[in-house]
């Protein structure tokens, strides 16, 4: 057994999970108190208790993505953001679509010109 599958298996357990939800949640607290100081300290605090809780509860999930299909520009941030994989594979099939929708395009015209 590898190292992944080790540290898979150990935060798939429920109270791992919600101790991880725990400190997201006091993380978010903790980046609301020292949101008012100057500097940027609170967003270094907020984002990863918003991290944790997304991984962990699939209330927040949900929440997320009726936020995304909201404001898709913002979504795209925030996948950017967390650094989700599936944010990601989207990019990457909206890009091969795209280059494939120049080629045909690219192909046609040359094709048109006989």
């Amino acid at each position: 057994m590898n190292r992944r599958e080790r540290w898979r298996r150990a935060l798939d357990k429920p109270w791992v999970e919600w101790a991880l939800f725990a400190l997201g949640v006091l993380l978010i607290i903790i980046g609301v108190i020292i949101a008012p100081l100057p500097g940027p300290g609170g967003v270094f605090f907020i984002a990863p208790g918003a991290a944790l809780i997304l991984r962990t509860s699939m209330w927040a999930k949900r929440h997320y993505v009726k936020f995304k299909r909201w404001q898709p520009k913002a979504g795209r941030w925030t996948d950017w953001a967390l650094q989700r994989r599936s944010a990601k594979r989207r990019e990457a099939l909206k890009k091969a679509q795209t280059d494939g929708e120049s080629a045909i395009s690219a192909s046609g015209q040359a094709g048109s010109s006989n």
